[in-house]
């Protein structure tokens, strides 16, 4: 099934899709979840959106960099199954912060994509004991999908869902959990961004007071 990107999610019509090779840190939230951080593969630029998984050779990187390897190259068509599982994903993390329900077609992207490879869950404890959800045949791009899809699940159905937000800063597209009640950016580099914009907005009303 074909999800238009129109409907889910207005921030990447009209835009440009290209590559770049200077990616923000992580927003709080993708090193726990990697729902999350790939929603997040959709960033904005000075001149437009920043697609770091639309190409096909881009996709196969992204994947490879966080341990999501699968066998032989990423095709076109694996690309397009990308962006739209994607699409889906930000929709339905968007929803809660947005206070909107989802768009029908996300919700059913997703379902459709988590039920696509068997899994197991799995414990991992280095700080802290967490629980993560492994495909059982992790090489194949369906299976990669599913710990996309049923990772988003996981993420709105639980504890964290409260957590999750649009980063404030003007022009930026990124989603966080608000780890601390204080945070409203994705980074420190939108915050500094939007305090020097206040400053220089204070500034020039002074000057025309």
């Amino acid at each position: 099934m074909s999800i238009s990107t129109s409907r889910l999610d207005p921030d990447e019509v009209g835009k440009e899709d290209r590559m770049t090779q200077t990616t923000p840190p992580p927003a709080p939230g993708e090193l726990s979840s990697v729902a999350l951080a790939f929603a997040n593969t959709l960033l904005s630029g000075p001149s437009g959106n920043i697609d770091l998984i639309r190409q096909p050779d881009a996709a196969a990187a992204w994947l490879s960099e966080h341990a999501l390897p699968i066998i032989g190259p990423v095709r076109p068509d694996d690309a397009v199954r990308l962006v739209e599982l994607r699409t889906a994903i930000r929709d339905i993390l968007t929803a809660l912060p947005d206070q909107r329900t989802p768009n029908p077609e996300a919700v059913n992207k997703i379902n459709t994509s988590a039920a696509a490879a068997p899994g197991a869950v799995q414990l991992t404890w280095s700080y802290c004991p967490q629980q993560t959800w492994t495909p059982t045949n992790s090489t194949t791009l369906s299976a990669t999908l599913a710990l996309f899809a049923t990772d988003a699940i996981e993420l709105v159905s639980g504890p964290r869902a409260q957590q999750l937000r649009r980063c404030e800063a003007h022009g930026c597209i990124r989603i966080f959990l608000r780890e601390h009640a204080r945070r409203r950016w994705c980074s420190d580099t939108c915050g500094d961004r939007v305090r020097s914009a206040r400053h220089y907005q204070r500034h020039q009303h002074q000057d025309h007071a």
